[in-house]
Parts: C-alpha cells; structure tokens; sequence
C-alpha cells in the first residue's frame, strides 16, 4: 500500500504503517516505515527515527482523548474511526510536539484500517472487551467495524488538504489492506484447521493402528494353533500305522537310549546330563514335521552331545553308537510318510491318502487357508481312523474362520486408514469402498499373520 501511494503520489515522502492490537489494550506500534528517494525511485524501509509507538507499542490508555493531555491524531483515528489530515500543522489542534515541544509537525494525513466485525471470526470481540473513553463511554459499540491498523502519510508542505483526491486514494487502499489483512487471517485459520483436522486424522489412525497391531499381534497364536492341531493329527496318524504293524514308537525308542547312554557316563557333569536329558524328554512333547524336527535336534541335541563327548573324553566307539541313535532318531521323524508303511493302511483311497499325507507332513511357512480347507474336506472321511477325527475338523474349522476374519479386518482397516489420512473424497472413497465389498483385492501394508517362530536354542 505504501509502495503504491509514494509511486502515485508524487507529493508524498514517507509512509507509516501502525499495527492496532486487540482490545481492550488496543495497543498501537509502529511496524515499519517506507522513504522514497529524492529520484523517486526507491523506497528504502526500516524504522530510524525514535518513537513512543516503536515496539513493544503504547496502549490505548496512553493515547486516547484526555483532558489533561495533549489531543493525539491516532487516538482521533482508532476512537472515531475517521481519518485526520493536518493540512496547517500550525493550527492542527492534534499535532502532540507543536503542543508539548513547540515543534510543529509536518503535513500529514492519517487513515484508519477498519475490518467488518461479522467478518472476524466467532464475533471475536465482545461488548465488555471495547475499552472506554476518559469518561467511561465504550468505543465501537454502535460501529460494524474495529480499528485493525492505521496507515500515515507524510506530505511535502501545503500540498495535502481534507477532502482531496489524495485523501480519498489513501482511505481507497487502506479499504484493500483490510480486505488483504481479513483474506489473510482467514487463510491462516483455514491452514490451523487443516492442521488441526490432520493432527485429528492422525491421532485416530494412530489409536485405530495401535488396536489393529495387538489383535494382529495376537492372532499370531492362530498360526501356533493350527500347527498345534496338524501335528496333534501328525502323531494319531504314526500311532495308527505303529499299532497296524506292531512295532514301537521309534522317536520313544531312540530318545529312551539316549537317555540311557547319558545315564551311564559319570564322568559328565550332573548339571550338563540333567540338562540334556530335559531336553531329549522335551522333544519327545514336540511333534514338528520332518525337516524342523531334524534341525531342533541338530541344534538341541547334538550340540549337546559334542558337549558331552569332550567333558566325558569319549571314545570312536561311544561316539559311534550315539550318533547312529541321533540318526535312527532324525530317520523315526519320516515314519509316517514311508511308502512302505503308508502302503500298509488301505481305508483311504490312494489319492486322498497321498494328499493326507503330504499336508501333514510339509513345512507351513504362513497361514494358507486352502491348506486348511483340504485337511477340512479330508477330516470328513469316515475311512480316517484318528481318535480326534471330529474334533480336530471342528477346531481346523474354527481356527480358518478366525484366521480369515482376522485377515478381513486387517485389510479393511488398513485401507481405512489410508482414506483418512489421504483426505479421499467420498466419490472416490466410496468406489473404492464398493471394491473392497465386492471382494477386489486391495494391496495392504499391514502385519499379515506370521508363523510363530521353531524353537530355538536358550542358551543364544
């Protein structure tokens, strides 16, 4: 605004732009001030002569009509809300040195900066905030508008008067830097409430998230459960093939002789046989398939073994003997997937028994609900002579129908998430709803059901 009149203008030197706080203060400071070269080229800008209205600012107690002081031209353009031009600074009956100092003033014309008080927001000043004159009557009140800044312009001599084209330039602009100011404050309250509605969005995801991840986080146990249940059916399926041909349980067999064997050494440690021999009995509550097993004992047992072998100086032959043990006992993890023994049972079908057989005994590396689905379907079978055929149908069956829920609210809620912290608009998200109802799959970035990890050793 100041750039524009001192261009325009070419009687004008110098513009001062007043900043107007809220009431009741109303406190007046001087922001800045623009001088125009004597070329009228350029306006350098700062604030170098000394002031009472130079920061922090003087409140409206301090420059407001009072009889026992002199009159002060802001306090005219704040109180009234009206300009003041000094077109005689002589004679101006508001010009504070010529009163105080016996300096007169030079020619000026000041003009208020008024905004609409319906267009501040949540009609942000109230009948008692207005402060009061020197006889107690409140400002404002019977005004639309407040005082949000007051411009000064200095003139050269006699050549600003009221009422001239100039004063009616200035009252133009001053009008569009209350507009400017408003725009502005609107815009920075738009960019709080945006901030805000983020802060919002992400302080609910965040919660949303935070539940997800420990049902998620739970329903890991699923996972556990269901290898559980395969490995319960894993065992009934070697017991049965193991009363079939009345031969003895080879796992039981091998780690009874470990046992054995550990017993009859005394020249081990009691604390390392004590040890071992927990976890020989501890692997026999294991039921993992084939190739996990053989790695629990190369790590559990074996190592152990080694152990032993160097504390006890054990011999080739001892050695020997162990190790063929350990191996009958790796070997006894494959019983129920030898074709020789598989093809002694003949209530199932080939096929159905070769498909029975291969879901037991694979390693499940995540949760594959079609897996589930084909133990389902085979559990059903009469011909499948397992004790806990039904109940174990039943718990798969339950075990796949959370798993799958899980897995549903996982995805949904993942994409959720991303259509509250994106901001979608309904149209979009709504299509994008109707996909997912509709079954499309939606890339998700969540945390899918991990298999619980084997067993590792304790002493890592």
């Amino acid at each position: 605004m100041i750039e524009t009149i001192l261009y325009c203008l070419p009687q004008a030197y110098k513009g001062t732009i007043y900043r107007i706080g809220g009431p009741p203060d109303l406190t007046a400071t001087r922001v800045t001030s623009g001088f125009i070269d004597e070329a009228r080229e350029a306006i350098s800008w700062g604030l170098p002569e000394s002031s009472e209205y130079n920061p922090p600012g003087r409140p409206w107690l301090d420059y407001r009509d009072e009889p026992s002081r002199p009159l002060e031209a802001m306090g005219w353009c704040v109180e009234r809300q009206k300009s003041w031009t000094a077109e005689d600074p002589l004679t101006d009956s508001r010009s504070v040195r010529l009163q105080v100092d016996g300096v007169w003033e030079d020619y000026h014309h000041m003009e208020p900066v008024l905004v609409r008080k319906v267009d501040l927001n949540q009609n942000i000043y109230s009948f008692q905030d207005y402060p009061l004159t020197w006889n107690g009557k409140s400002i404002w009140t019977d005004s639309d508008y407040v005082v949000v800044a007051v411009i000064k312009i200095h003139f050269r001599p006699r050549t600003i008067y009221i009422d001239t084209y100039e004063t009616k330039v200035i009252k133009k602009l001053s009008r569009a830097l209350g507009t400017e100011l408003l725009s502005y404050q609107f815009r920075k309250d738009s960019m709080e409430a945006m901030q805000a509605l983020a802060n919002d969005r992400l302080k609910a995801c965040n919660i949303l998230a935070d539940s997800l991840r420990n049902a998620i986080t739970k329903s890991g146990l699923i996972f556990s459960l269901v290898k559980q249940e395969i490995g319960f059916l894993r065992d009934q399926w070697e017991e049965i093939l193991l009363n079939s041909r009345h031969e003895v349980n080879g796992k039981r067999e091998a780690v009874r002789q470990l046992n054995a064997l550990l017993t009859g050494m005394e020249e081990v440690r009691e604390a390392l046989r004590n040890d071992l021999i927990k976890v020989q009995n501890r692997f026999l509550e294991l039921s993992l398939p084939p190739d996990a097993g053989e790695k629990w004992v190369s790590m559990q047992i074996e190592e152990r073994w080694e152990e032993v072998f160097s504390e006890a100086g054990a011999g080739q032959d001892r050695k020997a003997e162990v190790r063929a043990v350990i191996a009958r006992l790796k070997k006894s993890l494959r019983y129920g997937r030898e074709p020789e023994i598989i093809q002694s049972y003949n209530n199932l079908p080939e096929s159905l028994k070769k498909e029975w057989v291969e879901l037991l005994y694979q390693q499940h590396s995540s949760f594959d609900s079609g897996i589930l689905e084909r133990l389902i379907r085979i559990l059903n079978n009469p011909g499948l002579e397992i004790p806990s055929r039904e109940r174990s149908r039943k718990n798969l069956v339950q075990l796949k129908a959370l798993a799958e829920t899980m897995n549903n609210l996982e995805r949904n809620t993942n994409f959720l998430l991303r259509q509250v912290l994106n901001g979608k608009n309904g149209s979009k998200a709504a299509g994008s709803i109707n996909e997912l109802s509709a079954g499309q799959p939606v890339e998700t970035a969540g945390c899918m059901i991990q298999p619980e990890p084997e067993e590792k050793d304790a002493r890592l």
